[in-house]
């Protein structure tokens, strides 16, 4: 998930095993076809269950995600400190081994983080073009994301070391908001990691405030996006604790 290129191998011979695709076949063989190696997903027993992280949402980055249909929070324990962590996601362009990049092409606008267009195999198109798919939806917007917050450092009285960007989403299918958020891990929840990484996603299909049941369309899309998720957390997972682990012994 960020920008720099890393040679495999690193002190003592530390190699970085994960693949790098070159090519829209290897973004589907690597995001898309592969086995994801860890499950990230949290998944709610309940509605209850659901509500308890809505209010924790809300708590922690001042978002009501209650008022969306779909809410995805895939979280992933990662070994290096949440400063780290967060230096790389503002690293951010696409241009990694841990997004597809080929397939969901990343723009930033004057290259910074605050505005950002992903793009169907690298077209795009202006963010109120009136070129639609038969679905209704412009096909090559596949997200428009416009930063409400960039968290850099903790809020006052934060224990958690907590950082986070914050976007309404728009473009494609999803209205809503999505959310790259790390803090320290808190070991009376059993997590042991030195970190831990929460990628959320909160929208409405259509753009409707209070969308139908699920359909085909919404079960495949979503189905998809944390497949894809669970991929990207593991590898920016791994990739971080390669390059921390190399600036802690350099060579």
């Amino acid at each position: 998930m960020t920008r720099s290129v890393d040679k495999k191998v690193g002190p003592k011979g530390n190699k970085l095993s994960l693949g790098r695709s070159s090519g829209v076949l290897g973004d589907i063989k690597y995001f898309f076809l592969d086995r994801p190696k860890e499950k990230t997903l949290i998944k709610f027993n309940s509605n209850e269950d659901r509500h308890r992280y809505s209010k924790s949402i809300m708590q922690r980055i001042g978002v009501d995600v209650d008022k969306y249909k779909m809410l995805n929070i895939h979280r992933i324990g990662v070994e290096a400190p949440a400063s780290y962590l967060f230096q790389e996601l503002m690293r951010w362009n696409g241009d990694s081994m841990c997004w597809p990049n080929h397939i969901a092409k990343v723009n930033l606008k004057d290259n910074k983080l605050e505005n950002i267009q992903i793009s169907l195999f690298g077209r795009s198109s202006p963010p109120l073009s009136k070129r639609k798919s038969i679905f209704g939806s412009n096909v090559l917007q596949l997200f428009i994301l416009k930063a409400l917050r960039i968290q850099q450092t903790p809020a006052p009285y934060d224990t958690d070391n907590a950082r986070y960007l914050l976007y309404q989403s728009s473009g494609g299918y999803p209205i809503g908001v999505f959310s790259m958020y790390v803090r320290s891990s808190i070991p009376e929840r059993g997590e042991q990691e030195m970190s831990q990484l929460f990628i959320m996603c909160s929208f409405n299909f259509y753009g409707k405030q209070h969308s139908a049941n699920k359909n085909i369309v919404n079960i495949i899309w979503e189905a998809v996006h944390n497949r894809v998720t669970s991929h990207v957390s593991y590898r920016f997972k791994r990739l971080c604790e390669w390059r921390f682990e190399n600036l802690k012994h350099p060579e």
